[in-house]
């Protein structure tokens, strides 16, 4: 989001207007150094950020990014969202020779940085597109990173929202979650990849980028899991859209546009109509007071920073997103990729880039406008399908005919891109390392969420789905410090006989979420049913809203068939069901947990959150925990 800000305090009506006339200024400032032709033409210049995870020893998000940011210095590296990441920033290079081999080793340079200075802090630096062992409990306000604009942004977009998050997403498993903060988007983490355009060339340049996006974005899925679910090949698509989307459902008869969005249709003439609609459509999210006049810097003769425009364009999200910069006191106009997922390896993020960068100069010099070959809903349907299937999704492309992605990108998509990347004098070996990779990813249908399904897949049921989560994490750090291609990659091992002990430091972690419960009104002859079917001691009662209004235990059961006789199951289920239970919330920590029931002398504690039963932990789940300590201290002595 560029400088921080001077405060998060929240702005009055002033400010805002204040903030809107100094972005008008920008975007006529930039209409005028386009019309006097001062922004940059005639090179082509590639850049990207790198997004990171923190990991803790248990391979879980470590709130430790303030603190390994103070070790590496600052510039390049920025803090992110929330205090498990990180981001590095690389310098742009010209498009010709080696710059893909160039960049591979800055970036691989820049994350040993970033691990070695982790490391001080007891954490490790893990590239995925979102880390498979986060939980809710890691998306506090506790571990946002306490920077001004961040606060600004979450209570810009709460004011905006008016209620909490409602977020949905179906996949092999269903995701339905609640919560009240920007802090979901710091699940996702991505490499961004920049293209630099001329004026009169972006608006052909930006739609090829769009043209592309869904078969480049299918054979370079890496997040299928989040919370433990197994949602889409590539769920940060889904879970960025939802996570700061500002639409309330109560205007559902108006036609209005998501924050985060693919686009409505093919750019006319010059990507600042990009500027132009993302105005009209939202609002300033943060007013800062801005001190530049852009016109009278251009009548000095000096280059202005914008800085209205740069602060608002960061706060829409477009999957390609038009940018204004400065470089050595030179204007230009790029366009940020912000599709590609972070990970699995350096080489697989180099080998994304160049291929969405071959490709749309590629089929730029194959097509020409692409608006007059291609549908605009194709487009945005492609990328979509791409988000949700990966390599087994169908992309529908000039011939107007649907094609498995796989197909299209092997016989049309990477000849384009090779043409593409030639024509700018890429070297031919950086070119067949890295188109290679990708030609290879497809071939044998080995994406990173391939992979991550596949691990899982032969993992089955062993141990918890916490440590099946945390042994995919601690596979693929191992695995990215060999910088192999995922292509490349064995399945992911079980967990080991050590990894539990992480795993079950707080109730979330190993709670039973598959839960089996009644209505206060049911049968007992219900309960009973249920606890002998499903070999469960336990029964818990909650009403319409998912409350928790009592439990049963199988010893309720037994003393009423003791003192009634074998007609009590014809007995509704609140006349023996135990009122007010005990419950812990999913973050309480393990210890507190055997404390409450040893103290209290339950054998089962239903897990709340804000209100709503979310799971159940019992005395069998504890004997687990007792077992795997007493083998532990077995082996060492």
């Amino acid at each position: 989001m560029g400088r921080d800000l001077t405060s998060h305090e929240a702005r009055d009506a002033e400010s805002y207007r204040a903030f809107t006339k100094s972005l008008l200024s920008d975007l006529h400032a930039l209409e005028r150094m386009l019309d006097e032709g001062m922004i940059e033409s005639g090179i082509r210049r590639i850049g990207a950020e790198q997004e990171m995870f923190l990991v803790d020893g248990g391979f879980r998000p470590s709130p430790t990014g303030v603190e390994v940011l103070e070790r590496l210095g600052g510039a390049p590296f920025t803090p992110e969202l929330a205090r498990f990441n990180l981001e590095v920033n690389l310098d742009p290079c010209e498009l010709s020779g080696s710059v893909f081999s160039d960049l591979e080793q800055a970036f691989i340079s820049r994350v040993r940085e970033a691990s070695e200075a982790a490391r001080e802090e007891d954490a490790e630096v893990v590239l995925t597109g979102i880390l498979p062992t986060l939980s809710m409990s890691h998306l506090t306000l506790d571990n946002i990173t306490p920077r001004a604009r961040y606060f600004a942004l979450n209570d810009a977009l709460n004011q905006l929202r008016g209620s909490a998050w409602q977020l949905r997403i179906d996949g092999v498993d269903e995701l339905l979650v609640e919560h009240d903060s920007v802090m979901l988007e710091a699940c996702n983490t991505s490499c961004q990849v920049h293209l630099q355009v001329s004026p009169d060339e972006s608006a052909a340049i930006y739609n090829m980028a769009q043209a592309v996006m869904g078969p480049v974005l299918a054979a370079s899925v890496n997040s299928p899991l989040l919370f433990g679910r197994r949602l889409w090949a590539e769920t940060r698509i889904a879970l960025f859209q939802q996570s700061l989307d500002t639409r309330s459902t109560e205007l559902h008869t108006r036609e209005l546009t998501a924050r985060v969005q693919f686009g409505d249709g093919w750019v006319r003439e010059s990507v600042t109509e990009l500027f132009h609609e993302d105005l009209a459509r939202f609002r300033a999210l943060i007013a800062e007071p801005v001190d530049e006049d852009p016109m009278a810097v251009l009548d000095a003769g000096g280059v202005p920073k914008l800085e209205a425009l740069s602060l608002y364009n960061s706060t829409v999200y477009r999957w390609n997103r038009p940018c204004y910069g400065v470089g050595n006191g030179v204007p230009h106009l790029r366009i940020e990729c912000r599709a590609l997922p972070s990970g699995p390896t350096v080489v697989d993020e180099i080998a994304n880039a160049a291929f969405w960068i071959g490709a749309v100069l590629g089929a730029r010099q194959e097509y020409g406008d692409i608006s007059r070959m291609l549908d605009f809903d194709d487009a945005k349907e492609n990328f979509f399908a791409a988000a949700k299937l990966g390599l087994r999704s169908a992309q529908t492309w000039t011939d107007g005919q649907s094609h498995p992605a796989p197909r299209l990108i092997l016989d049309t998509l990477l000849p384009l891109a090779r043409a593409g990347l030639e024509s700018y004098r890429v070297a031919p070996a950086d070119i067949d390392r890295y188109l290679g990779v990708v030609h290879d990813r497809v071939k044998t249908l080995s994406t990173g969420s391939r992979w991550m399904m596949r691990s899982l897949s032969a993992m089955k049921d062993t141990g918890t789905r916490a440590e099946r989560m945390a042994a995919l994490v601690a596979a693929t750090s191992e695995l990215q410090q060999t910088n192999e291609p995922v292509h490349t990659w064995d399945p992911a091992p079980a967990p080991g006989a050590s990894a539990w002990r992480p795993n079950f430091e707080t109730v979330e972690q190993y709670m039973t979420t598959h839960l089996f419960t009644v209505n206060e009104d049911e049968l007992v002859d219900l309960v009973a049913f249920l606890m002998e079917k499903k070999q469960i001691r336990h029964v818990l009662v909650e009403d319409n809203e998912h409350a928790l209004v009592g439990i049963v235990s199988y010893r309720s059961v037994l003393r009423l068939v003791a003192e009634s006789g074998p007609h009590s199951g014809n007995q509704p289920v609140k006349g023996i069901m135990e009122r007010d239970p005990l419950t812990v919330e999913p973050r309480t920590s393990t210890l507190e947990a055997i404390e409450l029931m040893r103290s209290q002398r339950v054998s089962a504690l239903p897990v709340i959150k804000e209100g709503k039963l979310v799971g159940i932990v019992s005395e069998r789940d504890f004997m687990s925990i007792a077992y795997q300590l007493l083998e532990e201290r077995l082996r060492d002595s």
